[in-house]
């Protein structure tokens, strides 16, 4: 049995949320909220579930007082992107393991600066750092490079994802953190903070490949690019104005010293039908090298009513639920690149699970 904390309970949290308080294996000791309306409800309110005791607060004080193994953390990711360090390194230093979905995936990328006070808190703590999820987390780490094992030369890999936004319906995510709705004339957010932001995010993934084929980052490069609507564009979180940014493709390219090459894009869109014929949903990949290797992965929704986004929050957060064993079983400090590579998806209990 795991004591499990809940941090933050957006759609995420929530999700989270139910799957700690429906499983067996874990009980809920703790749940931290960023929202004063949020705190001082019963975990099962929030989670749409029976009352469970456990009182939600927003005071991280008591969050650090309870004896927990780890903490689920689910914040959105954060403009800084270390502005969540603070409160990570807190949580670590409490004798609390980490599992993330908003970064800390390979936090050495980032320099001594960044990684050190990270690090010192796991020692002092005996604890566990480990950012978890799908990209970063999964796709790249585990299947991606898996696959590379089947080429007896490798040249390139080439990774594109496509997000429809359309039906989310948070406008401070959809207009703030993805971008949309931007007047390029007055504002380029490819060279402004967002873009920092999402390179030290998926910038981790290129250090993980260098880091699995032994070798380091010899030049690396921004690809990115803007979509700019054609027309008022109307989508779950309010309206785009014609002629400001309708989706941003988030693309980087790295050669390494051993001769291989990585671009990752990451394309998210207010309309698929702005791109042409590329597929929505759904990542491609495409390997090049003796011989080329294609491959693609759809994590969709099964139930026509659910929202689309359901699918890749659920799996995003079984990822990270299933990391709980390996990152309390792991040694104090980063949960490494080699563990990530090799954590393996455990079978779902067979017991029938409450969506």
């Amino acid at each position: 049995m795991y004591r499990v904390i809940q941090w933050a309970t957006g759609s995420m949290g929530r999700t989270s949320l139910r799957r700690i308080i429906d499983h067996p294996d874990l009980e809920l000791v703790g749940v931290y909220v960023y929202s004063d309306k949020k705190a001082g409800l019963d975990a099962g309110q929030i989670a749409k579930r029976p009352d469970t005791g456990v009182i939600a607060t927003a005071n991280i004080e008591e969050i650090l007082a309870v004896e927990a193994d780890v903490v689920i953390h689910t914040p959105r990711i954060t403009l800084p992107y270390e502005k969540l360090n603070t409160d990570v390194t807190r949580l670590l230093a409490s004798g609390k393991n980490v599992i993330s979905t908003a970064g800390f995936h390979y936090p050495e990328t980032h320099g001594a600066d960044y990684a050190a006070p990270l690090h010192a808190a796991c020692l002092k703590g005996q604890s566990t750092l480990a950012g978890l999820g799908v990209n970063p987390g999964g796709l790249v780490e585990r299947l991606v490079m898996a696959a590379t094992g089947f080429c007896a030369q490798l040249d390139h890999i080439d990774v594109r994802e496509m997000v429809d936004a359309s039906a989310m319906t948070s406008p401070e995510f959809v207009f703030g953190m993805m971008g949309f709705g931007k007047d390029p004339a007055k504002e380029d957010i490819t060279k402004g903070p967002l873009a920092a932001l999402y390179t030290k995010l998926f910038g981790e993934i290129f250090a993980f490949v260098g880091h699995a084929m032994d070798t380091k980052i010899a030049r690396f490069e921004p690809l990115h690019e803007l979509t700019l609507a054609p027309e008022d564009l109307t989508i779950g979180a309010g309206v785009v104005p014609k002629g400001t940014v309708a989706a941003t493709r988030w693309r980087w390219r790295a050669e390494y010293e051993n001769g291989a090459g990585f671009t990752l894009s990451i394309l998210w869109t207010a309309s698929p039908a702005l791109h042409g014929g590329e597929t929505g949903g759904h990542w491609q990949v495409d390997i090049k090298g003796r011989p080329n290797i294609s491959m693609s992965l759809d994590i969709h929704e099964g139930d026509p009513a659910a929202p689309p986004s359901r699918a890749l929050t659920d799996a995003t957060m079984a990822a990270a639920l299933r990391g709980i064993p390996d990152v309390c079983a792991a040694a104090p400090g980063f949960f490494s690149a080699t563990q990530r590579q090799a954590l393996i998806a455990r079978a779902s209990d067979k017991k029938k699970r409450r969506a």
